[in-house]
């Protein structure tokens, strides 16, 4: 019983961290990735598509993306969704492709960009003491049926209790890689 509320707590600590990953990845820093793409969805005939189907996106250079469409006819709502978009990019289209140049940070965006992820990564943390919260709710409804005895509660609270403060010190130690890739010049 233990073990199964613990590894279910494991799992969803786990997802939350992978989400807070990806959604650390779309930040910009002063390299181009063709993570910062993967939340543009774009206007395509009436159905927001994800960009990455409707085209190819490679890094030709350390600071900048192309994007290569499969059909040609998408490049100008490409063009609008990257515009439209929070990444505060231009696109320069050719009539093949689009290319993204990705200028240099200056201190002042850094600074906003650390105070994003660090928000992020708060938003983790809540995240992971409201799976805590909710395996500890099972561990007392359980103590309260008679199916642990208040010793295992109690084993189970503090096996929970270290499982939350990993996770909470590994979401914070991924803000602080994040947050020195931005502030690096």
């Amino acid at each position: 019983m233990l073990a199964e509320v613990e590894r279910e707590a494991r799992e969803r600590m786990e997802a939350a961290v992978a989400s807070l990953q990806v959604d650390l990845a779309s930040i910009r820093t002063g390299r181009a990735s063709p993570a910062l793409l993967e939340r543009i969805k774009v206007d395509y005939y009436g159905t927001q598509t994800p960009l990455q189907q409707l085209a190819g996106i490679s890094v030709p250079e350390p600071t900048q993306l192309m994007i290569r469409p499969w059909d040609r006819s998408t490049l100008s709502m490409i063009e609008r969704a990257i515009l439209a978009s929070d990444l505060g990019l231009t696109p320069n289209n050719d009539g093949m492709v689009i290319r993204l140049n990705i200028p240099p940070l200056t201190e002042e965006r850094r600074r906003e960009l650390a105070r994003i992820v660090a928000k992020r990564v708060e938003e983790g943390r809540v995240a992971v003491r409201n799976i805590r919260r909710d395996a500890l709710n099972d561990l007392k409804d359980m103590q309260n049926e008679k199916m642990i005895t208040e010793d295992e509660f109690f084993e189970g609270r503090d096996r929970l209790q270290k499982l939350t403060d990993e996770y909470i010190k590994r979401m914070d130690e991924i803000g602080e890689q994040k947050q020195a890739e931005i502030m690096q010049v």
